[in-house]
């Protein structure tokens, strides 16, 4: 299942969780690459420029940023990290711990500190072998979660108590929230790493995860401005996502123009709902879907190519109704290279045709 950021359920799924009528949804970000003709040198700039990013965002409490003396290749205990819900100091390496959100989750076993996770909540699917429980990290039980006697407890937010309960037990707590921009999904799991002394392992997650973002983004190019998109998050009703959000900025890394944009309002949040009418006018090139899986809605691009008048739809017609990994479009964690690149295989398509 689904979880965070872009995802409309009670329990935020993706990235970025905004709350819009349904539950929000949430999205990734963006830097810009070269077109096919000036490759090389513009996936360069992409990588350094999200280098530096990264860095710039390290010390921001909302991308939650380790210490300086986190940040060396391999973690010296005690150490004290900046995250969401201020400074954290871990005395020692956690080797009990419980994540209560499927993004931490992934970036814990990619940085290779799986083995001392001892319990994840219940929607978080990936990895396979994760040890997951009925807890919540939307409606945490301290009680149910300090039964796993836990060194170290990681969430994306701090609902029902959380931070305070575990401060009676004397068990830190780091908020590691939706982030709004690609550079603070970097420092995520770069604090993720030094929390649990893998800061080596960390640093080179997120170096290749940089190398596939700019390689997918060189190969597609940036020059697709007038390529439009819709993004489809739910259907009836329909709700989308801005270029201001998270996913709206990894979609712009390829220059293509959001057909949300226009009928935003600053109510929303950078979530719209949109009208079939309205979406119908606009005539998207291509049209990505986030709602695939029976949980979050079971749309696919045969169901889509039937709803009343959007046979003449330019996605429709050609083909270019895409179908997302739901998770991995709602999630801003290690895995973000993979919807880069379904993303870039999109915009080839539709560029080729």
């Amino acid at each position: 299942m689904k979880q965070h950021p872009l995802r409309k359920h009670p329990q935020p799924r993706t990235a970025v969780a905004v709350t819009v009528a349904l539950t929000a949804v949430a999205a990734l970000a963006g830097c810009a690459s070269s077109s096919s003709d000036s490759g090389s040198s513009s996936a360069s700039s992409v990588a350094a420029s999200t280098a530096s990013a990264s860095s710039a965002s390290a010390s921001s409490a909302s991308a939650s940023s380790a210490t300086a003396s986190s940040a060396t290749a391999s973690t010296a205990f005690p150490v004290t990290l900046t995250a969401a819900n201020g400074a954290v100091t871990i005395k020692s390496e956690p080797t009990r711990i419980v994540s209560l959100d499927p993004t931490p989750t992934e970036d814990l076993y990619a940085v290779g500190a799986g083995k001392q996770v001892v319990a994840v909540d219940a929607y978080s699917d990936y990895p396979a072998g994760a040890p997951k429980t009925s807890l919540s990290g939307l409606t945490p039980n301290i009680e149910a979660i300090a039964k796993y006697n836990p060194a170290l407890v990681i969430s994306s937010q701090s609902s029902g108590g959380l931070v305070a309960g575990m401060a009676k037990l004397g068990i830190p707590v780091l908020i590691e929230p939706a982030v709004a921009t690609l550079a603070q999904a970097y420092a995520q799991i770069a604090q993720v790493a030094a929390a649990t002394g893998h800061a080596a392992r960390g640093a080179q997650v997120v170096a290749g995860m940089k190398q596939q973002i700019a390689a997918s983004v060189r190969k597609a190019g940036t020059g697709h401005k007038g390529l439009t998109y819709y993004w489809e998050l739910s259907a009836n009703p329909y709700y989308s996502a801005t270029s201001a959000t998270f996913i709206g900025q990894i979609v712009g890394l390829f220059g293509l123009k959001n057909i949300a944009d226009a009928a935003s309002k600053p109510a929303d949040g950078g979530y719209p709902e949109l009208s079939a009418e309205y979406i119908v006018t606009a005539q998207p090139q291509v049209i990505f879907l986030a709602d695939n899986q029976a949980a979050d809605g079971g749309q696919t691009p045969a169901i889509v190519g039937k709803r009343p008048g959007w046979s003449g739809i330019p996605a429709v017609k050609d083909d270019e109704v895409i179908g997302l990994n739901d998770d991995i479009a709602s999630r801003w964690g290690p895995r973000l290279p993979e919807l880069v690149t379904e993303i870039a295989q999109a915009v080839e398509r539709s560029h080729s045709s």
